[in-house]
């Protein structure tokens, strides 16, 4: 008899689930949990809920997002253009804080000046993020002190007319601890929002985080998500001649002192 492939692997991931709760139970010394669970005759629905705190004890493990948080979490993230005054047009990624407010960095949408307030490189005359296809007019209402891309005062708040997309929760308080996992959104080579995920490295002199994870040109901007899909950084620059090591801007009070209204701060 031939048995279809998803019968068999279905049935190896219950076999192994199963295998693997048991495991797990008297791993961490529950043989008393197991005779009780035998002698009440565990139900299927007590079978599932023991499988479901295993997968989530695994996921809390390996740093794992559910997909659809990602996916759901794609949507608050644009695509940043802003022009400058010799006609060229620059690429980003911009994040959703709800009435039209939007969190990106500073390079993107304002020329950047020396320690004296001399201004390096055209002036940015215009600025608009993309939605459903069609460009949006915005305005920077604050912004950092950064004299250069890679800095902890690389960061703006830019505002459109309020958008139909979906908030993002924000965390200023995550500690960005050693090997924390993180989760990087943001407009790989103007191409769309990509997502690319890494490990915490090193806190720097100057407030910043390192991770080892993608950030390509367009992504400055985008969004850095912890576990929970909170937006905690945003990707602001990388090492020059390496894509893969990155820099993150973690969020602070500051930089989000004129948003009003923003849902989920904690």
């Amino acid at each position: 008899m031939n048995v279809p492939r998803t019968v068999l692997v279905g049935c190896l991931l219950v076999t192994a689930s199963s295998s693997f709760a048991v495991g797990f139970v008297r791993g961490k010394g529950g043989d008393s949990v197991l005779k009780a669970a035998s002698t009440l005759n565990l139900t299927g629905i007590a079978t599932a809920s023991l499988v479901a705190a295993v997968k989530q004890q695994l996921t809390s493990e390996m740093g794992l997002v559910p997909v659809n948080v990602l996916r759901e979490r794609r949507a608050s993230f644009v695509e940043l253009h802003s022009r400058d005054s010799k006609g060229q047009t620059h690429y980003g990624t911009a994040g959703y804080l709800g009435n039209g407010y939007f969190i990106t960095v500073k390079h993107a949408v304002a020329a950047l000046g020396d320690e004296n307030g001399r201004r390096r490189g055209p002036v940015i005359t215009a600025v608009e993020v993309i939605h459903e296809g069609k460009a949006v007019p915005a305005q920077v209402v604050d912004m950092g002190d950064a004299h250069s891309e890679v800095d902890s005062g690389d960061w703006a708040i830019i505002r459109s007319r309020a958008l139909d997309l979906p908030i993002l929760p924000v965390d200023v308080s995550f500690d960005f601890q050693f090997a924390e996992p993180v989760f990087r959104l943001g407009n790989d080579y103007s191409k769309g929002i990509m997502l690319s995920s890494g490990y915490v490295g090193q806190r720097t002199a100057g407030g910043l985080v390192t991770c080892l994870t993608d950030i390509h040109p367009g992504v400055s901007g985008g969004g850095v998500l912890n576990r929970r899909g909170d937006l905690v950084g945003i990707p602001i620059g990388r090492l020059e001649g390496d894509f893969r090591f990155s820099f993150i801007l973690p969020l602070r009070d500051e930089i989000l002192r004129l948003v009003h209204g923003l849902p989920g701060q904690t």
